[in-house]
């Protein structure tokens, strides 16, 4: 099978733009990487990636040759994922991302329970709030919050969250209970990466743009600022559902309270989709209904 040599190896250079980023994906060494595509084109007497001292181009030929390469390189690993599933017991490598907060006090424990059911699966878990590419980065499937966009990646729905508007006691002593929504622009209002806060009434969706007295993108910060008395915000579940159930936060305007959001598995459009992934997501959706 020397024709496969080097082939893997060409498609991740040119799927991620660098040898070292290839490397990584593939546990080999850079040097490794490096020589056998290059044999790849010896073998081919073709120029398939052109290279400079920071980057790494596609050349016509090299262009074509991986859009033939990268659904026979899919073949492939569909065909091998398989005969893996047939043998019954999951094993090998779940790669996949997820918010941080969320990711972190959810996703993690829950996977981690899940591996002492499958001991022979491996983790790779990257928490990021960035929008990953799934494809590029290897991943088997991202973690997402709230409203999706059009992504072209199919989605699961795992469960759900909920938005609460919330202030502290002492807060609310010191500067009233806003009773209707034109109240909350006589209150300091402690505000996310997302500008508009959402409520809905008789089935009408309602937006308000409150004006920041604290505007950050944490909402681990947040959810210390509301706590400390300094405003008013707006926040998922998850962040305050221990307040709210020790009396340290209060909810407001309840009557306005959102639809829930959802909570969803991207995975890559026209994907089998492996036997571990699958029980994985079957796990998390039955945790967390």
């Amino acid at each position: 099978m020397k024709e496969w040599q080097g082939v893997s190896e060409f498609v991740a250079v040119a799927e991620l733009g660098s040898f070292s980023a290839a490397a990584r994906q593939l546990g080999m060494s850079v040097a490794q990487v490096s020589r056998n595509v290059r044999e790849l084109e010896q073998r081919l007497q073709v120029l398939l990636l052109q290279r400079t001292t920071r980057q790494v181009h596609l050349t016509e030929p090299g262009t074509l040759y991986l859009q033939q390469c990268r659904p026979l390189l899919h073949g492939l690993a569909q065909a091998n994922q398989q005969l893996l599933d047939l043998q019954g017991q999951p094993s090998g490598l779940i790669k996949l991302t997820a918010p941080v907060f969320y990711g972190e006090t959810v996703i993690a424990p829950l996977l981690h329970d899940f591996l002492k059911k499958y001991p022979r699966l491996q983790l790779e878990l990257d928490l990021t709030n960035a929008q990953l590419d799934l494809v590029k980065g290897g991943f088997d499937c991202a973690i997402r919050l709230g409203q999706l966009s059009d992504s072209g990646l199919q989605a699961r729905k795992l469960g759900s969250r909920r938005a609460y508007l919330v202030a502290s006691p002492a807060y609310l002593a010191e500067q009233g209970v806003p009773v209707q929504l034109s109240d909350l622009s006589q209150h300091r209002c402690l505000v996310g990466s997302v500008e508009y806060w959402r409520f809905e009434q008789q089935g009408q969706k309602l937006q308000i743009r409150p004006t920041p007295y604290i505007k950050c993108n944490s909402g681990v910060a947040l959810t210390d600022a509301v706590l400390k008395g300094l405003g008013v915000t707006q926040l998922p579940d998850y962040y305050l559902l221990p307040h709210l159930q020790q009396g340290t936060l209060v909810e407001l305007l309840p009557e306005l309270q959102p639809k829930d959001d959802g909570i969803w598995a991207l995975y890559p459009l026209n994907q089998h989709l492996p036997q571990k992934v699958r029980l994985l997501l079957d796990y998390l959706q039955q945790q967390l209904a």
